[in-house]
């Protein structure tokens, strides 16, 4: 089985009112036939998690895969960490965080329907989530929607969103919080790392904001691992994040509320709020290779 807690945080919220259904093959047996997903509106959007009583809202790396896609850069294989990699994760410390890694790697390979990559990732997540003794976050039903519906992104996309949201609940009432602060991080690691490549590919102004708006998502981080203090390894991590945050600080932010406005005959509710990004060419470059730099270190640890 594969652990919520994997697909959990890394993978995704992806998209407020979506609603997925899966596909169905005329010839197919009935215990053979997909799922038909309808989900939520809040299956894959930003979520909050609650952290010793404090809130922080965290974006889905989906939400990155979805705007990298839209913007019409092809599937790139060679961005994404091996999934043969898996066995190179010696300590819980690695492990969670490549956890969260696999987790986005699968949402991006979902998201390009990329079926024999979306079953190599699923493996990934599944090794380490067993090493991690967290099996157990995913039941055995998700799992088995998981394995028939791998074939049909917008299902898949919906399953990740239903994994993610109970998985967080998994690890916290298990006294996980430890492994679930790491699977988050290396899930927004990872989105952070598909923003900056996706920009490089193909230069706009909607990831160049996504990339900026990374600043508040950064120093959230920065406060849930800094409560873990006991742990050389994350303090090493927050001490890399916080570097981070120190070449953001000249990003600024900008958001100005307007009431919304609604069409009672359209029945459709308009956002009038704005938000305004300013981030510089050497900002960018230096996020890029801050960015690059700590997850090459999470990749390639290997120590036990």
């Amino acid at each position: 089985m594969i652990n919520k807690g994997i697909l959990s945080m890394s993978l995704a919220t992806v998209l407020a009112g979506a609603v997925f259904v899966g596909c169905k093959g005329d010839g197919d047996k009935p215990e053979d036939k997909k799922d038909d997903l309808v989900e939520t509106p809040d299956t894959i959007k930003t979520t909050q998690f609650n952290f010793s009583g404090e809130l922080f809202s965290v974006p889905s790396p989906i939400q990155t895969a979805l705007l990298i896609q839209k913007s019409g850069i092809t599937y790139d294989k060679a961005i994404l960490l091996s999934s043969s990699n898996v066995n190179k994760y010696s300590n819980d410390y690695s492990r969670s965080l490549n956890l969260g890694i696999y987790g986005a790697d699968l949402g991006y390979v979902s998201l390009y329907n990329q079926t024999q990559d979306a079953l190599s990732y699923l493996g990934a997540v599944k090794q380490l989530a067993d090493k991690l003794g967290i099996s157990a976050a995913f039941d055995a039903g998700t799992m088995e929607r998981i394995q028939k519906n791998v074939t049909n992104k917008d299902s898949m996309m919906v399953l990740v969103g239903i994994a993610y949201r109970s998985s967080d609940a998994y690890l916290k009432n298990n006294q996980r919080s430890d492994v679930s602060s790491l699977v988050l991080a290396g899930g927004w690691i990872e989105s952070l790392y598909f923003s900056v490549n996706g920009y490089k590919s193909k230069p706009n102004e909607e990831i160049k904001r996504r990339i900026a708006e990374q600043k508040q998502t950064l120093n959230s981080l920065i406060k849930i691992l800094g409560m873990n203090t006991a742990n050389a390894e994350v303090v090493d991590l927050t001490k890399q994040l916080s570097d981070l945050a120190k070449i953001y600080e000249g990003v600024e932010l900008k958001y100005t509320f307007v009431e919304p406005t609604t069409d009672t005959a359209k029945k459709v509710t308009y956002i009038n709020s704005t938000s305004e990004v300013s981030i510089t060419t050497e900002q960018l470059t230096q996020i890029s290779a801050k960015i690059i730099e700590i997850r090459n270190n999470i990749t390639n640890a290997t120590k036990s």
